[in-house]
């Protein structure tokens, strides 16, 4: 029988052990024991065996993670990481070598920034951004030596949606590895690999968890490609533990119900903001005024749960807004069923340059909202009492 995605995200669980137990269990084990000594020779030298060696290679409870997400992204295989950005990282460094040539997104994550800028220039490694908003520039940009384009969609922070399927057609057409950030979005938004892609990235900190408990990674896509993937995580070692594995595939359980809630909580914050006198401007996926609202229904089957507006007043609006909430928390990280606010030119994304920051729309005055699960009138009256202090 085929089971919907959100009954899979439950019912997907490790083998039943003969304790017979109803909920997954923790396999919070560093090593494996083996039968013979002939069964643990032929675990070191036959990389094909389905055999538990050390939880640095593999875990039942990381792999009843991994196991999940490829169902919901509807991918071939995965690997978990430690973090988000051991995700990210890995998959540069698997499948770029010296002389090669990324193509990235202008608007990524601070952190991808850096690698992007300062890390993999140190290997020979070039790269070029290309503007999410006007794709029709991305095929210019195309060189003998390009391996990979990388995006994130939406993008983190000012939302910038792109259509996959057209940069999965580019891709394809020059024999480039499509990697996209899945992380806002979630697979119970959006599927990528659906769309073209051939590496989907999250990191599972964020919405994967939902409680801001834990930290992890993982990516998913073709088996050939995660296998190259896996033996690199297995050899310098960003594996994800399995406790967080534990917590973020009970996580999965609820992840298709909160986001529908995120989003209808966002959906309705950011129509509260659109009138309000000290906002310039509201941008989240699913507002008619969004520049890429039509592709964003096409492709996505909700908004997400991230809101991002610009105040009257700069930075210093800004920062006077985050002081006056009194409800809402003050900190850098998203996708928590506690509404979050953050200042992203002066936080996340402060490494960049002004120029940069600006060519990406983080302006001084943006303020990104993780909505949270809260009462949406609570959320509502936080963000309108602070704003109603200017």
């Amino acid at each position: 029988m085929a089971y919907s995605p959100e009954t899979q995200a439950i019912r997907l669980q490790t083998r039943r052990t003969a304790e017979m137990e109803h909920s997954t269990p923790l396999f919070l084990t560093s090593s494996f024991v083996y039968h013979s000594a002939e069964e643990m020779a032929s675990a070191f030298t036959d990389d094909s065996l389905d055999i538990n060696i050390y939880s640095r290679f593999s875990n039942p409870t990381v792999d009843e993670f991994v196991t999940k997400v490829c169902t919901l992204e509807g991918a071939e295989d995965g690997v978990a990481t430690g973090t988000g950005m051991a995700a990210v990282f890995s998959t540069f460094m698997t499948f770029l070598s010296q002389g090669d040539h990324i193509l990235s997104a202008s608007a990524v994550f601070g952190s991808t920034h850096t690698i992007l800028t300062k890390y993999l220039p140190k290997w020979g490694i070039e790269s070029t951004y290309f503007d999410m908003t006007r794709p029709e520039s991305i095929e210019a940009l195309v060189r003998p030596n390009t391996k990979m384009l990388y995006l994130e969609t939406p993008s983190n922070p000012g939302l910038d949606i792109i259509d996959l399927a057209l940069v999965g057609d580019i891709c394809r057409r020059h024999g480039i590895l499509f990697v996209v950030d899945n992380c806002f979005a979630t697979p119970a938004v959006q599927q990528p690999i659906r769309f073209g892609a051939d590496l989907v990235i999250h990191s599972a900190t964020k919405f994967m968890d939902g409680q801001g408990r834990v930290l992890g990674g993982v990516v998913v896509g073709r088996k050939d490609l995660i296998h190259e993937l896996y033996l690199l995580v297995r050899n310098t070692g960003p594996s994800l533990s399995p406790f967080n594995a534990w917590v973020l595939s009970k996580s999965l359980e609820t992840l298709f119900l909160r986001m529908d809630k995120h989003a209808e909580n966002a959906l309705h914050l950011a129509k509260a903001l659109e009138n309000n006198p000290h906002v310039s401007r509201v941008k989240y996926p699913f507002l008619p005024t969004h520049p890429q609202h039509d592709i964003a229904v096409r492709q996505m089957k909700n908004g997400g749960g991230i809101v991002a507006f610009e105040l009257k007043g700069g930075l210093e609006a800004g920062q006077r807004f985050l002081n006056a909430l009194q409800m809402i928390s003050m900190t850098n990280n998203l996708g928590d069923s506690r509404t979050i606010a953050s200042h992203p030119s002066s936080t996340t994304h402060s490494k960049l340059s002004e120029t940069d920051r600006l060519a990406v729309g983080i302006t001084p005055g943006l303020v990104r909202i993780s909505v949270g699960l809260e009462g949406i009138v609570d959320i509502v009256q936080d963000v309108e009492q602070a704003l109603g202090r200017f």
